[in-house]
């Protein structure tokens, strides 16, 4: 006999699924039905309002695939009103965005309301006034299975959810996705304080730290829309490799206006076509080269030689050169930049030419001031005085002129570190120059000696380990009047500048009063993997917390190998059965390797007719495998991973630390299953 479908908790709860995306189609149909012709002023305004409708029509997408609600909370008491005996609680669902039906009643609260919270932070200890919280199970985008926890009532014992320990592990092909469903209550602390203040997230791999940065930036825009339209966000993540991989993430939250940039696109004021040792890179990138940047500038104010004769008519007004001495110090004494200063000199001058005609019984005006300031004569002492300055050229000649690097360098950096900065071959011009990504952080330094940088209102840093002090500058002059948050992990700092404290790096950023959380908790990796992988921290990062995961799958690991026997053809085709192994199973495959394994590992893939695509590249239910130079692994994560050859991973990079540190990176991309296959010896950090 069939339940009937009032008696029938899941059909119901399907019910108001099918009646919440009818509801967000109305609301979506409602915003497309709007008729702007007669309620605004001129076409600039018509074309915002038309901008915003289609901002608002692509939040209210109905993503087949992705559930729209995904929890529900009942709560004993209405949130907000007095508890009195015998009142009525109330039930909320909680979704990725807010649904309401034709009267305005919600249907779906968005996870980021203050009403949602319990749904992360409840517990059995502190039930928060939750009588019940129900998670979802979906196939697709069909609502297949329920699960309780009545965290009100003593005699229900704490237990970890089902559901939630599957969709952590759910396999995943394309690019990253939302984790709403799944955060925990140490990620939600992070993903809802306060716009105000700024947060560095120290987690190991897998702790979910990318995500929770990026959820961050949803919450805070939900929080504080307004101040943060007019002031902007930004994520900057390490390539474009894996700003693709994350692109997907607020959109599916419904925010569209949060842009996307890597340090190289920050600082893109010339042409990078170069490349820089490690060790020119090292002293490019450290602090100490703003203040010879600093310097250089600032050498270009020179002490007026005469004074400055205005005429006017049948007047001739002189500005004395003690006077011209004294108004240049104190411009000098100013926190305001180069630029800025050399703009007010002529209005200075001009201010000083004004007295003269007072105190002589004239009645200037503001016109009169600004027809002195374009005088000839003045123009002329200024540029004399305060030349414009153009920031590339400024470094070219810094990077080409022995002298001028070693007047302005003196008692900063050593003999020995100039040396390793001047230009082999210097270049005629800034445009024939060779920039490398180090030269032209540089430029950007320069740029705001001259002129200060726009300030937005929070910043989001993944991956930041990696930063040199001069790139933490060039990303902390984008937030100076705003907050970042600041997202890595020690023991992946994969450069040779790569950062030693976190304290450190945040001075460096201007944000040394952020908060440092650490996440230990691992949600991705498994723990047969991430136990392997620990072997190496007491190697790259000594006294880092080693990740703990909480995931009940201990996953599927296994080491293949017959070292000083193989060949690397043989190594090769090992790699590729693993391959083949893998494919077999549900989920993405991830194919990682020294980089200059790849191109015969390319090659051979080919051969045997196996499809890949490369780091950025969608995946497809056909083609599930990804061919990954080590170099790029950072940030990307795959259900299955072959990592080939980890010896030739380490040899790879300049040095023993920051090799252990690639493997590190490459060992941890796995989020079901690990499979390393070599012929050559193992580091010997590895053994147990």
């Amino acid at each position: 006999m069939s339940t009937p479908v009032h008696d029938d908790p899941l059909s119901r709860e399907r019910a108001h699924l099918a009646a919440s995306r009818s509801a967000l189609r109305a609301m979506r149909e409602d915003v497309q039905a709007l008729d702007i012709s007669d309620v605004t002023a001129n076409w600039v305004n018509a074309a915002v309002l038309e901008r915003q409708i289609e901002d608002r029509i692509k939040a209210l997408a109905d993503l087949s695939e992705t559930p729209l609600f995904f929890g529900r909370l009942d709560y004993l008491h209405a949130p907000g009103a007095e508890r009195a005996e015998g009142a009525e609680g109330e039930r909320f669902y909680v979704g990725r965005r807010h649904v309401h039906d034709a009267d305005g009643d919600p249907m779906v609260i968005d996870w980021r309301a203050p009403v949602s919270q319990p749904f992360y932070r409840a517990s059995k200890k502190d039930p928060q006034d939750v009588s019940l919280r129900r998670r979802f199970g979906y196939t697709g985008g069909d609502l297949t299975a329920y699960e309780d926890e009545h965290l009100s009532d003593p005699g229900e014992a704490a237990r970890t959810s089902r559901l939630l320990q599957r969709e952590i592990e759910r396999p995943r092909v394309g690019p990253m996705r939302d984790i709403v469903a799944t955060i925990q209550p140490e990620q939600d602390e992070i993903v809802r304080a306060g716009l105000s203040g700024s947060v560095c997230v120290q987690g190991g791999p897998g702790t979910g730290k990318t995500a929770v940065g990026l959820h961050r930036v949803a919450y805070l825009l939900y929080a504080h829309r307004e101040r943060l339209a007019r002031t902007g966000t930004l994520v900057i993540g390490p390539n474009r490799s894996f700003l693709h991989y994350i692109e997907q993430v607020l959109p599916a939250l419904g925010e569209l206006t949060v842009r996307q940039a890597t340090v190289e696109d920050l600082v893109g004021h010339v042409e990078v076509r170069g490349a820089d040792e490690a060790a020119t890179a090292v002293v490019k990138g450290d602090a100490r080269m703003a203040e010879v940047l600093r310097r250089a500038l600032y050498s270009h104010v020179s002490a007026p030689a005469e004074g400055v004769v205005v005429v006017r008519g049948s007047r001739r007004w002189r500005v004395p050169v003690y006077e011209l001495e004294e108004i240049v110090r104190e411009l000098l004494a100013r926190d305001i930049r180069y630029g800025a200063a050399r703009e007010a000199l002529p209005r200075r001058i001009a201010h000083a030419v004004l007295v003269q005609m007072e105190r002589a019984g004239e009645a200037p005006d503001d016109r009169v001031q600004d027809a002195v300031a374009r005088n000839t004569a003045v123009k002329a002492a200024v540029k004399e005085i305060w030349p414009p300055v153009d920031p590339a050229k400024l470094v070219l000649r810094l990077l080409t002129d022995a002298d001028f690097l070693a007047e302005h360098a003196d008692g900063v950096l050593t003999e020995e570190e100039r040396k390793a900065v001047l230009w082999a071959k210097p270049a005629r011009s800034v445009k024939s120059a060779r920039w490398s990504p180090a030269d032209a952080v540089l430029i950007d330094e320069a740029t705001d000696l001259v002129e200060r940088t726009h300030s937005l209102g929070h910043v989001v840093l993944d991956e930041a380990q990696d930063l040199s002090p001069m790139q933490y500058r060039a990303v902390g002059r984008r937030c100076t009047t705003g907050s970042a948050t600041v997202l890595g992990d020690l023991a992946q700092g994969t450069t040779p500048w790569a950062t030693r404290s976190w304290a450190e790096a945040l001075g460096h950023l201007g944000k040394g009063e952020a908060v440092v959380e650490e996440l230990t908790a691992g949600f991705r990796v498994p723990t047969d993997v991430i136990a392997y992988a620990s072997r190496l921290l007491p190697h790259i990062a000594p006294g880092l917390t080693p990740v703990a995961s909480i995931r009940e799958n201990p996953g599927f690991f296994e080491v293949r190998g017959t070292p000083g026997e193989g060949t690397p053809g043989e190594g090769t085709a090992a790699a590729l059965a693993a391959c083949g192994e893998l494919l077999a199973r549900e989920g993405s495959v991830g194919l990682i390797a020294a980089d200059a394994r790849v191109p015969e590992l390319a090659a051979a893939l080919g051969a045997a007719g196996i499809g890949y695509v490369g780091p950025g590249e969608e995946t497809t239910h056909d083609t599930r495998l990804t061919l990954v130079p080590a170099s790029l692994a950072k940030g990307l994560e795959y259900d299955y991973v072959v990592l080939e050859e980890p010896r030739a991973v380490v040899d790879g990079e300049p040095d023993e630390r920051t090799g252990l540190r690639r493997l590190y990176v490459a060992l941890t991309r796995a989020v079901s299953g690990l499979i390393v296959t070599h012929t050559a010896e193992l580091p010997p950090q590895l053994a147990s």
